[in-house]
C-alpha cells in the first residue's frame, strides 16, 4: 500500500538512523526505495539489505524523487529526507490517515537542535503550512500515487519543487496535516546562523512567488546566507 521514497547524496552520517526508524514499517509490508544521486561516501553500501530498491539517478532532488516514484508499487508515495527522524507515533498517525484515503498530506516538523529559537522556527514552519496548505520537503509529503502521476510528478527544477507540487495539489484538496511532528536536522541553521538562514529562506520564497527562476534561487541557496 505504501512506498517510502528517500532521495540521498552523501548521507552516510545520518542515513542509518532513518533506516532504523523505517525498519518496522518495512517489516509490516511498506516498500522502501532509496534513490542515490551520485554519492561518493558509504551511503549506498549502508543501504544495501535495508531497502527494497536502490536506484541510481541523475542528481537533483526532484529528479531523484520522480525516479523513485516511477519504480514504486504502492498506492501511496511518502517522500522522506535522509536527515529526518521518524518515531512509531508518526508511523501510526500516517497509517491511520491513509486508511481514510486522503489525496495528499504532510506532517508538522520540529528541528533537532537545542534552544528556544529552533523550537520556535519549527513551530512557525508547521503553523505557516497549516495556514497556507503548502509544505516543505522536510515535512514528509505523502500523496496518492494516482494523483501524483496525473499531475506529472515533481517539476524538473533545482529548488522549490516541493512548493510547486503543493500549489498544484492544493487545487485538488487541502492537505491532511498530521502530528506528531517529524524531527528534521537543524544542521543548515546551525552551520550558517539561525536568523540569517531564516531570512535567506524567506527571501528565496518571496523571490519565487514574485517569479524568480528556480535556477537562480538554487544558486543563492547553495551559497548560503551572507555574513
Amino acid at each position: 500500500m505504501l512506498s517510502v521514497i528517500v532521495p540521498v547524496r552523501d548521507e552516510a552520517l545520518v542515513l542509518p538512523q532513518l533506516l532504523a526508524d523505517l525498519a518496522p514499517l518495512r517489516a509490516a509490508g511498506a516498500e522502501l526505495i532509496l534513490v542515490d544521486g551520485g554519492s561518493r561516501d558509504a551511503t549506498c553500501a549502508l543501504a544495501r539489505g535495508h531497502v527494497d530498491q536502490l536506484i541510481r539517478s541523475v542528481a537533483g532532488r526532484a529528479r531523484q524523487m520522480n525516479a523513485g516514484a516511477a519504480s514504486a508499487r504502492g498506492d501511496y508515495l511518502w517522500f522522506v529526507h535522509a536527515d529526518t527522524r521518524i518515531d512509531a507515533a508518526a508511523v501510526r498517525s500516517l497509517l491511520g490517515a491513509l486508511a481514510r484515503r486522503p489525496l495528499w498530506g504532510r506532517f508538522d516538523v520540529r528541528l533537532s537542535g537545542r534552544g528556544l529559537a529552533l523550537r520556535l522556527i519549527g513551530t512557525m514552519i508547521s503553523l505557516r503550512s497549516r495556514l497556507t496548505g503548502v509544505a516543505s520537503g522536510d515535512q514528509g509529503i505523502f500523496v496518492a500515487r494516482a494523483v501524483f502521476e496525473r499531475l506529472g510528478g515533481y517539476a524538473d527544477i533545482p529548488l522549490m519543487e516541493d512548493l510547486e507540487l503543493c500549489r498544484r495539489l492544493k487545487r485538488l484538496s487541502r492537505p491532511r496535516c498530521l502530528r506528531p511532528a517529524l524531527l528534521t536536522s537543524s544542521r543548515r541553521w546551525e552551520r550558517h546562523g539561525i536568523w540569517r538562514t531564516v531570512l535567506l529562506m524567506w527571501r528565496l520564497r518571496l523571490a519565487y512567488y514574485c517569479g524568480a527562476s528556480p535556477e537562480q534561487l538554487a544558486r543563492a541557496y547553495h551559497r548560503g546566507p551572507r555574513p
